[in-house]
């Protein structure tokens, strides 16, 4: 786990958090892989099939992907385009995740949180099941996983903004040339 002891207090909190909750939730991706072990055995040796066990399946996928974005972002694990970047120094790459955080990140996030409403409170609003008979009940709390996605994109980011502002100040030292995260140094 990061060192989050240079950081604002609030903000070293929610990193952590972060840090936690990504990696609670790659135990989901081991339930995950035994529930689908479970339907392909009893689909092909009992002739079972369950509607229910393969929508969990896909619930449980969408909330890793959705869910664990935020941890993806805190540890630089996002694909980067950075022909330019790399060779920056760790200030000038400091200050260019300060700007692609505040102009691009933030902006996108909160125009699918504005863009996905209508579509969630809709789903609430009927309580939208399942359209396949033994399907899991609950297709609205599928869906609420758009906006907390983008609220959690939002406070990575902001916690991102904080580390990269502590970097370009020289308040915590940027991490070795082969490290993919800004993280503190002790």
């Amino acid at each position: 786990m990061s060192d989050t002891t240079q950081l604002p207090a609030f903000i070293g909190a929610l990193d952590r958090a972060s840090e936690w909750f990504g990696r609670t939730l790659a135990w989901l991706i081991i339930i995950m892989m035994l529930i689908q072990f479970a339907i392909v055995l009893l689909r092909y040796m009992f002739s079972i099939n369950s509607i229910f066990m393969q929508e969990l399946v896909m619930y449980m996928h969408a909330s890793v992907f959705m869910l664990a974005a935020a941890y993806t972002f805190r540890h630089d694990g996002h694909v980067r385009v950075d022909i330019f970047y790399r060779g920056m120094t760790p200030r000038r790459q400091a200050l260019v995740n300060i700007f692609g955080i505040l102009l691009l990140l933030i902006p996108v996030m909160l125009f699918i949180i504005a863009s996905s409403y209508g579509y969630v409170a809709n789903s609430w609003r009927i309580l939208e099941t399942s359209s396949d008979y033994g399907g899991i009940p609950a297709v609205f709390a599928l869906k609420t996983l758009i906006p907390v996605f983008a609220v959690l994109m939002i406070l990575q980011g902001l916690i991102e903004v904080v580390r990269n502002g502590y970097v370009f100040t020289g308040r915590i030292t940027p991490p070795a040339a082969d490290d993919h995260h800004l993280e503190e140094r002790v």
